[in-house]
């Protein structure tokens, strides 16, 4: 597949470079690419520049958000939330136009330090957001709840875990969990739409690896689309505890990742 990956931080550097070995032909998508080019500088978790980082992927095309998104036959949002709307607004809503967009971005507000709130909860998602500020895509959104290196490589944790899919078109959701399988993702979960009044209740032990969901039919939180679990109907278990985003150190920041 021609594939667009917009935002060159981390976990667009992961997905890029893990599609490209896979066989994809990869662009990624940033606001100014000789700017984005001439990074020299390290980021702030000791991500390697921009600069050097390309220097070891070099079949990996860079473009503007616009160009990238042209003809593409699948988007990848890997752009911080904040900056979500914005960079798909540059790629340009025609270009997208019935094109599948794996949506990875988060709603963090980080505005008051560490831990970060959400700054779309309760009533909405931001991929919701996403779908009505663009009828045109076919958003699904996968992949947001773990870190760069297990979104590409799950077996890496080495054990079983379980990645979660919800939208509200099942074709574009059947090419997402297909390329999640490609990466070596054996448990997909499928959350349905995240815009339906019924839905998993999740709570995120930070740092842990583990979330914890206990589904209700009384619960009504979008916000968890957002996370991975969106206000689909999801499996009938009561309570289920899965291991998704083990990392040594805690959760990875994703504050580079805009492009």
């Amino acid at each position: 597949m021609d594939i667009a990956v917009l935002g060159t931080g981390a976990v667009g550097r992961a997905l890029a470079g893990r599609l490209d070995g896979l066989g994809h032909s990869v662009v990624m998508g940033t606001r100014e690419p000789a700017d984005t080019l001439a990074r020299t500088d390290v980021g702030p978790t000791g991500t390697p520049s921009f600069s050097a980082w390309r220097e070891e992927h070099s079949t990996i095309g860079l473009a503007t958000f616009a160009e990238a998104a042209r003809g593409a036959d699948l988007l990848v949002n890997a752009s911080s939330g904040a900056a979500s709307m914005e960079i798909l607004r540059m790629a340009g809503a025609d270009s997208m136009a019935g094109t599948v967009l794996l949506d990875i971005s988060n709603p963090l507000d980080t505005s008051a330090g560490f831990p970060p709130t959400l700054f779309v909860k309760d009533t909405s998602s931001l991929a919701e957001q996403v779908q009505a500020a663009f009828p045109g895509l076919r958003v699904v959104k996968a992949l947001n709840t773990l870190t760069a290196a297990l979104m590409v490589e799950p077996r890496s944790l080495g054990q079983s875990s379980t990645v979660f899919v919800s939208g509200d078109d099942a074709d574009a959701k059947a090419v997402v969990v297909g390329l999640l399988e490609s990466f070596g993702h054996e448990d997909v979960l499928d959350l349905g739409d995240w815009r339906l009044p019924v839905g998993p209740r999740c709570t995120c032990r930070c740092g842990s690896g583990s979330w914890e969901r206990s589904e209700r039919r009384t619960s009504t939180s979008r916000s968890c689309a957002d996370l991975g679990w969106g206000a689909g109907q999801g499996r009938p278990e009561a309570t289920r505890v899965v291991t998704t985003a083990t990392r040594k150190g805690g959760r990875q920041r994703r504050s580079d990742d805009v492009g």
